[in-house]
């Protein structure tokens, strides 16, 4: 197996960020503005929005995060998103992933205006990247194409294998390996006999969620 370091694509990228912002303020004449939507106090979304506001400024942008207790009804924090995507001077949401018990994903995948739509959660933007047409794209799958590209690996005409279901992660990152041209074998944690599905591939993507899935036997000589 290769290891791919993930620091120096995070990099590069943030870079290319921070051009963007620069061309984006010279254009609009105000740094472009993320909006994130905190429910509750779960200790890791905390770090893990506080984080996202830090990376923000750093390259350039504006960033707010609008902190709800977590006995906010759903349709309290559906009223603060609305008010988001009517607001011009924000240009991304995120709603910040878990939410308190009471909250029904399928509902609130359509709160967040499409253009707005950073996570890519929206059926809007699910549908576009099905079809291959412009959109946000979700920032884990993103992310690898990331990796790949950066070290010069290239998917056209190899067997990928991804090991996860999720619309978040597994079922986009297909989605990008079909799109660059790769043979893509779609697993899970039900699906037989992994092992002689992963053996088969070139490049195996793992986003099951579950621990303990694999060993080296499951992994081909050479495989990224």
């Amino acid at each position: 197996m290769i290891k791919l370091l993930g620091k120096p694509v995070a990099e590069e990228i943030q870079e290319n960020v921070r051009e963007r912002v620069n061309q984006f303020v010279k254009k609009f004449h105000r740094a472009p503005q993320l909006a994130v939507v905190l429910v509750g106090n779960d200790p890791a979304s905390v770090i893990y929005t506080r984080r996202k506001g830090e990376t923000a400024r750093i390259l350039g942008m504006d960033h707010k995060t609008i902190a709800m207790a977590e006995t906010s009804t759903p349709s309290e924090v559906k009223a603060i998103v609305d008010q988001l995507n009517k607001d011009p001077s924000v240009d991304g949401i995120l709603i910040q992933r878990p939410l308190p018990k009471g909250f029904v994903e399928d509902e609130v995948l359509y709160w967040v205006a499409p253009e707005k739509d950073v996570d890519a959660f929206h059926p809007i933007n699910a549908g576009k990247l099905y079809l291959g047409l412009p959109a946000f794209l979700p920032c884990t799958p993103a992310g690898v194409m990331a990796l790949l590209k950066y070290y010069q690996i290239d998917p056209s005409g190899k067997t990928a294998c991804v090991i996860g279901r999720s619309s978040i992660v597994g079922k986009p990152m297909a989605n990008l390996l079909l799109q660059a041209n790769a043979t893509v074998l779609h697993c899970h944690s039900k699906t037989p006999d992994l092992r002689k599905m992963t053996k088969q591939a070139e490049i195996v993507i793992v986003a099951a969620g579950k621990m303990g899935l694999f060993d080296e036997s499951y992994f081909r000589d050479g495989a990224e």
